[in-house]
């Protein structure tokens, strides 16, 4: 896991900064989802009972609008609601990329945060929570939605 932080930083930097100007940053961007996607697998922790503080994210810039600053290509998208039900073609719905990747990095912001100010065991656990909850889907919506839209 020493390799977390410093993935976690390559993916939230277009969330706290605006106008970046980074040479293949969709390419870049998808590495690091993958590469935080593989880490979920290869979580290990003993879990931490100490009571600690919450995140607090009302502190955050604003992650969507430094978002859309730095992949303006992103934005919505079409996809089914139930993949399962062959049937059923008519149950569609609206994704948004720019919300896939604000979502994925408040989730990995509060990881690090958890990490940094509590203990690795609460980031690690947190990590393991929030990932199969909340951010793996919205992982996999955004690279879905990368790879159709680059071909």
């Amino acid at each position: 896991m020493t390799e977390l932080i410093p993935t976690i930083n390559e993916i939230v930097k277009y969330g706290l900064q605006p106008n970046l100007t980074v040479t293949d940053k969709e390419k870049l961007l998808e590495r690091h989802l993958v590469k935080i996607y593989d880490m979920y697998f290869h979580i290990e922790y003993k879990f931490d009972e100490t009571k600690f503080p919450d995140f607090d994210k009302s502190q955050l810039p604003d992650i969507r609008q430094n978002v859309a600053s730095n992949f303006n290509e992103f934005g919505f998208y079409k996809t089914i609601l139930d993949i399962n039900d062959i049937d059923n073609i008519k149950d569609n719905a609206i994704g948004d990329a720019i919300d896939d990747l604000s979502d994925i990095i408040t989730d990995l912001l509060e990881i690090k945060w958890r990490i940094e100010n509590n203990s690795l065991a609460d980031g690690l656990w947190y990590f393991q929570l929030i990932f199969y909850g909340h951010t793996q889907q919205h992982i996999l919506d955004l690279l879905n939605f990368m790879k159709q839209k680059n071909g």
